[in-house]
């Protein structure tokens, strides 16, 4: 693919993020990652990247806070929520905060065609 996604990992677990920056490499560009929502609301606002892949449990500020914020100062960037849990209460509760997509970490295979859909096809 020619236009390749800026892509901003937030998850607190280190082997987590390796395995999805790998796996998303070689289409995305990794532009970083941070490992709490404080450091993600900072690092959003400086990097302005196209996608977030945000998991859904960050420590200091709460995930459903920092889509919340991140899609208001800035509604371009995609935010998708990246977590274990399936409960459709929690996956509605992100997408009223702004959330373009939700991806089990189950199925992390799936990420990379969700950043595709959401940033080349528009959708």
């Amino acid at each position: 693919m020619s236009f390749r996604p800026r892509v901003l990992l937030a998850d607190d677990y280190p082997d987590m993020v390796k395995a999805v920056s790998r796996s998303l490499s070689p289409d995305c560009e990794i532009v970083g990652s941070v490992a709490d929502g404080s450091a993600l609301l900072q690092e959003a606002q400086r990097l302005q990247p196209d996608v977030i892949v945000l998991d859904v449990n960050l420590p200091n500020v709460h995930s459903l806070m920092a889509c919340r914020e991140i899609t208001r100062v800035n509604p371009t960037t995609k935010v998708i929520m990246f977590t274990a849990m399936a409960d459709p209460a929690v996956s509605q509760a992100f997408f009223e905060a702004g959330a373009s997509a939700f991806v089990s970490k189950e199925t992390a295979g799936d990420l990379l065609s969700i950043i595709k859909r959401l940033c080349i096809d528009g959708g």
